[in-house]
């Protein structure tokens, strides 16, 4: 390496290992909790354009079943990903039984038009953990530490 690149690198070595450190945080495989597959048991209401609750989590290899309530009018189901479908009247419910075979978060909507703000109405399945989060909250922490480094200069 030349002598005239030496001081250069000097300079910027904690900045590169900063980038170094949040393309590892980004990029590198989270460690992952083996958990035995398990039954999943939702009850999902649904009424004026909105599902309760409307975020459903499971992990790899679940049983899940949903159960479809609708509170006001017909109302559907549908899992994106999943290619999954399910229709129920009002005061009926439906069941839609499957197994968490895919990791990621798969966004659910109503099937059936339901009204005016029927497009509005979604919700989301998460099967594995939230790793976006995990990755999110080492990067800012990175962040922050860069930033406090850098005041203290």
């Amino acid at each position: 390496m030349s002598p005239h690149i030496l001081p250069h690198l000097n300079k910027y070595r904690a900045w590169i290992v900063l980038a170094l450190t949040g393309l590892l945080i980004a990029l590198a495989p989270l460690p992952s909790r083996i958990t035995t597959p398990t039954e999943r048991h939702f009850r999902v209401e649904a009424r004026s354009f909105e599902y309760h609750p409307a975020v459903l989590r499971a992990n790899l290899g679940d049983r899940v079943t949903i159960e479809l309530v609708p509170m006001d009018v017909v109302h559907g189901i549908y899992i994106d990903g999943y290619d999954l479908e399910l229709h129920a009247d009002p005061g009926q419910t439906e069941e839609l039984i499957f197994i968490a075979d895919r990791p990621g978060t798969f966004r659910f909507r109503c099937s059936v038009t339901c009204g005016a703000l029927h497009p509005f109405m979604i919700g989301k399945l998460q099967v594995g953990p939230n790793s976006l989060l995990w990755r999110g909250a080492g990067l800012a922490t990175l962040a922050a530490l860069a930033g406090a480094w850098k005041l203290r200069r």
